[in-house]
């Protein structure tokens, strides 16, 4: 086999869990020339693979590339570039009608495996198994195997050497020094991932306290913005936001020279971990029995309630039944801001 293709569209983190097995594949099979077919605005995760990987972004939004019409023409202009194999590590509606088109063409494709039957166990109201099924990474990698693809190399970091070029960003960050760098993603996608913002204050102002720390708050929007802006007037000493100061490769880069990450179960935890960062992750809806940990990450440093009804949700985004809609749920409203600021201290020493 000479050419390979992998296809997984999606939101941020999914695509950055790809990353690891990727890197790894690479790793191990020099030979061998790999596409990684994703989003265009995903290009920054991949500018640091090894030489054999090349990136193939996508605007589905684009007219060009809607509905049957606009995947024919993608097929098209993939199939030219005679692939031997194409992985599919996303299996949705786009990715499983090109990976159709590639196997009538006599192309050998194999798809991930999602688990659906473990998960809706894990996730029901009734009789829940709380079992730990495959990670992410494991699936993808079970893609690779079907298509003869063995992986045994492990990915430590996008950044090879260890740490990134800080001096890009410095007129931004300031000079580290000895002082300690937290980061903290306090935002997600969906309700049932996020700590409650005056919880959270308070964390930032227990962490405000300590000798020699710089605290960034990471985000995107106009409404987080705002938030963070406001943590930012709270402990002006030690805080500041770093929504829409920095590019994607830039917040890679920052994220690299933290002492450690406080993240709900979203895209920022998953970031944190391509660059060796110590992630302390909170749960509350999702459970990382889900298999969407960050890669390399310690199953002590997910900060978690147990109760009955958690996990509820594979994603995050089911209603909560035991509060109104925009209300906080107790598996998350429960979680006292001292435990938090315990797991982070650990990094901080």
């Amino acid at each position: 086999m000479k050419r390979l293709l992998i296809i997984r569209f999606s939101a941020i983190g999914d695509v950055a869990m790809t990353i690891p097995v990727i890197y790894a594949c690479a790793v191990d099979n020099p030979q061998l020339r790999i596409t990684v077919l994703s989003r265009e605005f995903l290009k920054p995760l991949f500018s640091r693979m090894p030489a054999n990987v090349e990136f193939r972004g996508v605007d589905l939004k684009k007219e060009s590339y809607r509905g049957i019409k606009g995947l024919n023409k993608l097929f098209n202009e993939l199939k030219n570039e005679n692939f031997d194999a194409v992985a599919d590590f996303h299996d949705v509606l786009r990715s499983k009608y090109l990976r159709y088109r590639f196997m009538l063409s006599g192309t050998r494709v194999a798809h991930i495996l999602k688990g659906r039957k473990g998960k809706k166990q894990l996730t029901r109201e009734r009789h829940k198994i709380m079992k730990q099924q495959k990670t992410s990474f494991q699936r993808y990698a079970e893609v690779l195997e079907r298509l003869g693809i063995r992986i045994s190399s492990h990915f430590t970091s996008i950044f090879p050497e260890g740490k990134s070029d800080l001096s890009r960003i410095i007129e931004i960050t300031g000079e580290k020094g000895n002082s300690k760098w937290i980061g903290i993603a306090p935002f997600a996608a969906h309700y049932g991932k996020v700590y409650p913002y005056e919880l959270q204050e308070k964390v930032i102002k227990m962490l405000d306290k300590f000798p020699d720390t710089r605290i960034f708050i990471f985000g995107a929007g106009e409404k987080q913005l705002e938030i963070a802006k406001r943590w930012q007037n709270m402990c002006p000493r030690t805080t500041v936001s770093m929504i829409g100061k920095l590019k994607m490769d830039e917040e890679l880069i920052l994220m690299n020279h933290l002492d450690v990450m406080l993240s709900m179960d979203s895209a920022n935890m998953h970031l944190a971990s391509l660059v060796n960062t110590p992630v302390v992750s909170v749960w509350g809806a999702t459970h990382p029995y889900a298999g969407f940990m960050g890669w390399n990450q310690k199953t002590e440093d997910a900060i978690q309630t147990d109760l009955p009804c958690r996990p509820c949700s594979i994603y995050g985004n089911k209603p909560c039944i035991k509060v109104k809609p925009q209300e906080y749920c107790p598996c998350m409203s429960s979680i006292k801001p001292e435990v938090i600021v315990e797991h982070l201290k650990k990094y901080l020493n």
